[in-house]
């Protein structure tokens, strides 16, 4: 009996929890590569099981499909990674993690007051950002999105 150099894609499947239609879209984006048997069909490598776990826990928590295929870029295609592969990658998606920490907890202790818009409905507004100008600072909420406590000068 021979033995299977890899693994079909509804065993890939089975083992990640995502449908086979998604290995085929994370295929398609370049983030897996598997090998094609003599009959055309994909055959993973046992380490596509932990690309595609990452690749799931990475899109829970809001990274892009290009965010995760810049991070997955570094891993080497062809042979499972090793320790040190996946330090390198961990080190820069925890810095990624923590940056979407801290907008998290800025979301969440400034949610309720002042975020910096330059909306001006806020009593509060009077005070941290007298006549508007957090527009200088761009659009959108700039408080919140660049950690900036006030404003000083003209705008």
């Amino acid at each position: 009996m021979a033995v299977q150099k890899g693994l079909a894609i509804g065993d890939v499947a089975a083992r990640t929890g995502l449908s086979v239609s998604a290995i085929r879209f994370y295929e398609g984006r370049g983030l897996v590569h598997p090998e094609r048997s003599s009959g055309g069909q994909r055959v993973f490598l046992r380490s596509d099981i932990r690309r595609l776990s990452f690749i799931l826990i990475a899109q829970q928590i809001g990274l892009t499909i290009e965010e995760i295929a810049v991070l997955l870029s570094s891993l080497p295609e062809r042979r499972t990674p090793t320790k040190a592969d996946w330090g390198r990658i961990s080190k820069a998606f925890r810095t990624m993690l923590d940056e979407r920490i801290a907008l998290m907890e800025r979301t969440r202790d400034k949610l309720d007051g002042c975020i910096g818009c330059g909306c001006l409905s806020l009593k509060k507004c009077a005070l941290y950002n007298p006549e508007d100008r957090a527009r200088s600072l761009g659009t959108g909420p700039r408080f919140l999105l660049e950690n900036i406590s006030r404003v000083s000068g003209d705008a």
